[in-house]
């Protein structure tokens, strides 16, 4: 990947499915905390933000809580 442009990978990371973008946010900030030592929490403010853009709060706990009961 040493050819790839961030702005193609924010493309692929965009046409991931949420979950799969949540994933993917999680391992970047776990490789970052490895490789620089400590990471604050307050660094994550607002990552990921536009995620949750396009979601029905209401209906998200919905979703999870139907899951729930398989």
């Amino acid at each position: 990947m040493a050819s790839t442009s961030y702005e193609q990978v924010l493309r692929v990371a965009e046409s991931l499915p949420r979950e799969e973008q949540l994933r993917l946010i999680q391992a970047l900030a776990e490789h970052t905390a490895r490789r620089e030592g400590t990471t604050s929490v307050m660094e994550l403010c607002g990552l990921g933000q536009g995620l949750w853009q396009q979601v029905d709060a209401q209906e998200y706990v919905n979703s999870e809580r139907a899951s729930w009961n398989g």
